[in-house]
């Protein structure tokens, strides 16, 4: 499912950033946050394909 192979980039892609904001970084943190967001949106679209599926089955 190719929304879930997004998914996975995008929370690959925010790990460094992560530890950066763990350290104390404020950029990072900010950057972090606004990464969530499209990780939310992302989660949204596999909710939706996965229901999907299960309807049309």
């Amino acid at each position: 499912m190719q929304e879930y192979e997004n998914l996975k980039v995008l929370v690959a892609e925010i790990e460094a950033d992560i530890s950066k904001a763990e350290g104390g970084n404020k950029a990072a943190g900010t950057r972090v946050r606004k990464q969530m967001q499209g990780i939310k949106q992302a989660a949204q679209l596999v909710r939706n394909k996965v229901l999907e599926i299960r309807t049309t089955q």
